[in-house]
């Protein structure tokens, strides 16, 4: 395809990924699985060019930025309190299930190696941190799930490549060794953890001497790539190190950036990953017209490989249950035998961590990486196809009806070591408060600001009250804020009228319109903020 009509056929798919977008609003079913059933759709179409992909640069480009945005809003206390069972999730299951794919696959293909058989294991094995992002954001977990299901997906893609290369090189070479293995799997990790470490020090040393707000956020777009690029040039673990560079990040973040530039970034990144996370889904559904191809069409794939590939979707949802039910009701013996108390098992909780285990662009990119004299690359690519297939819209699709069978919707804990929103407001407004007190009175005693002072008092009150009986004010914070937002509607609407009528110019009307902007933005988060 020459270079324009590349550009053409991108611009066309971004108008199709609106176009899916909307329906998915409109039938509320999960972004996700309408933007691969379209791709599926738009690449049988008469007369669509191929589309092939460069597997390490599918990798590149998408990886790094989707990884970055779920580390940055990582919770690094709760990341770090739930760490055990993360790992349990990112390792051990990926580990198992690769384990019992490999063993299925070579029952129902006996004439194939058991290198390859495991090596399809590897491929299928680790939940996609992109697949989990695009359905955990639609739907309401309890903060533990949610925790432990995000934090999984950021570390089980470095297990299951490590896996991969391993099995991949017995296949071909005939030679394995599991001391070599374990021994890489670590070294890749710490060297991952430890280059994020270094790309995260640099990213916010620089971020503090820069006073442009363009580029500080073209830098801060640039580091998911520089922790990926710089950890895979020296040999361990992009994905970990970009997570380690993700969370000092976020956690750095509200010291290096003005107000100005986490408003404008927070906006441009939010469309960026919006772009990504679709694109990569809408490639994934194209990826499937090369691979029915190489198979000589959708009815001889199903036929000679049919069984098998049904095979390895049990294989993969059935051994992520195993898995967890197993580890779930072992911790709880297993942290009393060292001293601690551990949560009780919830055979409800295990039910939705195993049925949440969607698949996505590593799962492709990993199969479309097998050499090609590599035994069973057809069946792997046609069973990576099908348990994404599978997992994002079947799973992905029913998550949220899953999480309301279960009854787990509404068990949102509430952690009583945090402050509330309202608890914590009421503490800032107080340190606003003294501020403007230090200030409100000249040299002589005089009150020179008196409209400062009572507002910050007045807002300092109103806190104290809701703090005291929030349910006094049932009903009267929306109403309040309904009413402020209307007004803002409509100083905005005698803005565009005084601009349309040629009274003001283009600079006052810019000039008060971000002012409205900020007034708005304040309204509708504080009418939507958790203590409301």
């Amino acid at each position: 395809m020459a270079s324009t009509e590349t550009f053409k056929f991108i611009l066309v798919l971004l108008v199709a990924i609106l176009a899916l977008e909307l329906i998915a609003r409109r039938l509320r079913l999960p972004s996700a699985a309408a933007l691969l059933a379209g791709g599926i759709g738009i690449a049988f179409l008469p007369g669509m060019p191929e589309v092939r992909f460069d597997p390490e640069l599918v990798l590149t480009v998408f990886l790094p930025p989707l990884l970055m945005d779920g580390a940055f809003y990582t919770v690094w206390s709760e990341f770090r309190k739930y760490l055990g069972g993360i790992l349990w999730l990112a390792v051990g299951a990926v580990v198992f299930t690769t384990f019992a794919v490999g063993v299925t696959v070579h029952w129902a293909l006996p004439s194939l190696p058991w290198a390859a058989c495991f090596a399809l294991g590897a491929v299928v094995s680790p939940p996609d941190a992109i697949a989990a992002k695009a359905v955990l954001d639609k739907v309401r977990l309890p903060r533990r799930l949610m925790v432990l299901l995000e934090g999984e997906s950021l570390l089980n893609d470095a297990t299951g490549l490590v896996l991969f290369r391993f099995a991949v090189a017995a296949a071909l070479t005939g030679a394995f060794s599991m001391q070599d293995a374990l021994l890489s799997f670590v070294g890749l990790s710490v060297g991952g953890v430890a280059a994020g470490l270094v790309v995260g020090g640099i990213l916010v040393f620089a971020l503090r001497r820069i006073d442009h707000v363009f580029l500080t956020i073209t830098a801060a777009c640039l580091s998911p790539w520089a922790a990926y690029i710089g950890g895979e040039s020296v040999h361990v673990s992009g994905v970990i190190s970009v997570v380690t560079c993700g969370i000092i990040f976020g956690w750095y973040q509200h010291d290096v950036f003005t107000a100005n530039v986490r408003v404008r970034s927070t906006a441009f990144w939010q469309v960026l990953i919006f772009l990504l996370e679709a694109l990569v889904f809408i490639l994934i559904g194209f990826s499937l017209r090369g691979v029915v191809e190489r198979l000589g069409g959708i009815g001889n794939a199903v036929g000679t490989l049919g069984i098998p590939i049904l095979a390895v979707l049990g294989a993969v949802i059935l051994s992520r249950f195993v898995w967890i039910y197993a580890t779930d009701y072992l911790r709880v013996p297993l942290a009393r035998m060292v001293g601690r108390k551990p949560l009780p098992a919830s055979p409800r909780a295990s039910f939705l961590l195993g049925w949440a285990g969607m698949r996505g662009v590593v799962t492709l990119a990993i199969a479309l990486s097998l050499p090609e004299a590599m035994p069973g690359r057809d069946l792997t690519l046609a069973a990576a196809f099908a348990v994404i297939l599978v997992t994002v819209v079947i799973q992905g699709s029913t998550v949220g009806a899953v999480i309301r069978w279960l009854g787990l919707e509404g068990e949102r804990h509430v952690d009583t070591t945090y402050l509330s929103e309202p608890q914590a407001s009421l503490l800032v407004e107080g340190a606003q408060l003294e501020a403007v007190k230090a200030r409100a009175y000249d040299d002589e005693g005089r009150l020179v600001h008196p409209r400062l002072l009572e507002q910050y008092t007045y807002r300092v009150s109103v806190l104290e009250r809701y703090n005291a009986t929030p349910e006094a004010f049932a009903g009267g914070r929306e109403a309040h804020y309904d009413l402020v937002l209307a007004a803002i509607a409509a100083g905005r609407a005698e803005l565009l009228r005084l601009h349309r009528s040629g009274r003001i110019h283009d600079e006052v009307l810019h000039y008060l319109e971000r002012d409205l902007d900020l007034q708005q933005i304040e309204a509708e988060n504080d009418r939507q903020s958790p203590g409301s």
